[in-house]
């Protein structure tokens, strides 16, 4: 059925085009009303009344000549049987689906010229129809005009869909490439963030062991030496991390001196965010307890990105945010009373940039529209092993 279906749709219109032809010739051949019969032999018109329709046939070849030459061969045939294209309906219907093809033509040229064969085809059978009338001159040629009107409709809504297709396509492309731009960029802030993070820890570590050093007796020169060792290579390591945050930071990035932000720092967020218009309320569950430092800044910037979202895309009225504080784990929720997900021209990056945070830990995130409205981030970081 499958195969029969697509042969279907591939010959379907040829083997109406050759019924076409067949009930042309037949209906020369079988009239019974001399009014409509030919003026010629049937040996002639016969045939001539069957070739009308076929030259439909090789309308993918040549889009533009198969249905004029509809138009051009009933004409001139007209000239020698003014009586044959007019008795036959299914001429008039070959005459019907090139005026459509005519008007369905992408060359804005060739469709005005098949406009003009149109008429003047219908204009000149019409003439050498015998006992002609004059509003004929007027009726006949605008019935294959509207035809070739409806062909010119369903190429300009062809057009429309295909734009829209292609624009469809072309914004897709460019919400992946924003998408990974922006996963990347976060990708790198993490990085960055990280750096200073272990960059301190490792400063701190060699200021310890420069204290160790030096309070060391004599006694102990081998241990002395050891610890001024592993000192010389904590510098080393602090000198090439600094090398590496340097290339990393963009042209005009300020070089952040201040420490980095965690929890803690969220209630003078949630004042900044009040001042800005938008009411908040701070909700904390379980017991507060510290956290290693990178979870404790990406929690923060969790919190950061969902208030971001509902200030200026959600055009939120109220929002809250939650902190829960669990053996293994930290949950953070932001929600808000506003629109939902933006629709303007800032898609949801920044929420592409913080599910890519959430992952690099082993975390959860989920963000969405609420059931009763307004929207709402979720994110669960684990703590691990790597809690303090």
């Amino acid at each position: 059925m499958s195969r029969f279906g697509l042969l279907a749709r591939q010959h379907g219109i040829d083997v109406l085009i050759g019924l076409a032809a067949v009930v042309s010739a037949f209906e020369v051949a079988l009239t019974s009303d001399p009014a409509k019969a030919p003026t010629t032999t049937l040996w002639f018109a016969v045939p001539a009344a069957a070739l009308i329709a076929l030259p439909l046939l090789g309308r993918r070849r040549m889009p533009f000549g198969a249905p004029a030459a509809v138009w051009l061969l009933a004409a001139s045939l007209s000239f020698i049987d003014g009586q044959l294209v007019p008795s036959t309906v299914a001429a008039s219907l070959a005459g019907m689906a090139a005026a459509l093809l005519l008007g369905l033509l992408r060359n804005h040229r060739q469709a005005r010229l098949g406009l003009a064969i149109v008429i003047g085809g219908a204009a000149i059978i019409v003439y050498n129809t015998p006992d002609h009338s004059a509003g004929e001159f007027i009726f006949t040629p605008a019935l294959f005009v509207i035809a070739w009107i409806a062909g010119l409709a369903l190429r300009e809504r062809s057009e429309q869909a295909e734009a829209a297709e292609v624009r469809a396509a072309l914004a897709e492309r460019e919400r992946d490439a924003a998408s990974r731009i922006a996963v990347a960029e976060e990708r790198a802030r993490i990085a960055r963030e990280l750096h200073d993070i272990v960059a301190h820890a490792v400063s701190v570590m060699v200021l310890q062991v420069g204290a160790v050093r030096h309070r060391l007796p004599e006694a102990l020169a081998p241990d002395r030496e050891a610890l001024q060792d592993v000192e010389r290579t904590g510098r080393t390591a602090l000198t090439e991390m600094r090398h590496l945050l340097g290339a990393m930071r963009r042209d005009g990035d300020a070089v952040e001196l201040a420490p980095q932000p965690g929890l803690d720092r969220v209630p003078s967020l949630l004042d900044e965010v009040r001042r800005a218009g938008l009411p908040v309320d701070l909700h904390v569950e379980g017991e507060p307890s510290p956290l290693p430092p990178a979870i404790d800044l990406s929690a923060y910037r969790i919190v950061q990105e969902g208030l971001t979202n509902a200030l200026k895309h959600a055009h939120a009225g109220h929002a809250d945010v939650t902190v829960r504080y669990a053996p293994d784990e930290v949950q953070i929720t932001v929600a808000d009373d506003g629109a939902g997900a933006s629709s303007d021209n800032d898609p949801g990056y920044g929420l592409a940039g913080m599910h890519e945070r959430v992952k690099i830990y082993g975390g959860e995130m989920s963000a969405g529209s609420a059931n009763g409205g307004g929207f709402v981030l979720r994110t669960s970081l684990p703590l691990g092993s790597g809690r303090p």
